[in-house]
């Protein structure tokens, strides 16, 4: 029931959920993978001028929505930003509970089935593969950490072609840290083994991470604890909280857009210091 709760509550905006299949104009499509009659998608960003003989950061957003529901299209504007900016942006599909009957761990292998498919086929998008960050938000968010940290969960027909872990993870309100009280009836294995926190070593990739210090629905003090133990065996690992924000304040469309605003400056400014983006002028 706890769980159940939670996935309801993760459950993006009626905004959010609105668009799918997403519609992305300015974005070229390509299928990643194929399960039965399943194609899930990539939406790619490219910045103006972009050929296959450029050598581009990329990242990869997830949506969120509960591991249930949600769209492609919440990252849209995100992606948008740091295509403008220089970098190949791609939003993700993957499967979820409500269109194709999945759990957990189906997802988490769909994220990274996709980052594989890009660093497998850099050369062809004009990618550099040794610079290629994963984002997210909620269990967006957990999909995208998942991919850094999580070990297995790899299609046995990829696992050899390419690496599926992210050289940088751009995270916002991520579900990072699962109670023992979760049981493996929804996440499709028990609930640690898909953990983030669980699986945190000094290897873990730059992160940054977004949250807003009123959110219930993933309270912030478990996100301060991945920050800590992941700095603890030195990784770089950012909080960047927000007094008075609850669970979704990053999207674009939200109030007056103040935290999609302050979000994605801070995320500019963190891709720069990796030196995924030129300084701006």
């Amino acid at each position: 029931m706890r769980f159940a709760l939670l996935l309801a509550a993760l459950a993006l905006p009626a905004l959010a959920q609105s668009k799918y299949p997403p519609v992305l104009p300015g974005a070229h499509e390509e299928v990643y993978k194929s399960i039965g009659d399943v194609e899930l998608r990539l939406w790619i960003y490219n910045p103006t001028g972009h050929a296959a003989t450029d050598s581009r950061p990329a990242i990869v957003f997830f949506f969120g929505g509960g591991w249930a529901n949600g769209s492609p299209a919440q990252f849209e504007n995100q992606a948008k930003l740091l295509a403008a900016r220089g970098m190949v942006a791609i939003t993700a599909d993957y499967r979820v509970a409500s269109r194709h009957q999945v759990k957990v761990d189906s997802c988490v292998r769909d994220a990274k089935s996709a980052l594989r498919h890009v660093r497998l086929n850099a050369q062809r998008l004009g990618i550099d593969p040794n610079r290629l960050a994963a984002g997210g938000g909620s269990a967006g968010g957990h999909l995208a950490a998942a991919t850094a940290t999580v070990p297995g969960f790899e299609e046995a027909s990829e696992i050899e072609k390419a690496s599926s872990r992210p050289n940088a993870l751009v995270l916002f309100n991520p579900a990072l840290v699962f109670p023992a009280s979760i049981t493996a009836e929804r996440m499709g294995v028990p609930a640690d083994d898909l953990s983030p926190f669980h699986h945190l070593k000094r290897e873990a990739p730059p992160t940054i991470i977004f949250h807003g210090e009123a959110d219930t629905t993933v309270p912030i003090g478990p996100i301060k604890s991945y920050r800590d133990k992941a700095v603890s065996l030195g990784a770089k690992c950012e909080l960047v909280s927000y007094p008075g924000q609850t669970h979704g304040f990053f999207n674009h469309g939200r109030g007056n857009n103040e935290y999609y605003d302050k979000t994605t400056t801070r995320m500019l400014a963190f891709l720069t210091g990796l030196g995924y983006l030129a300084a701006a002028r």
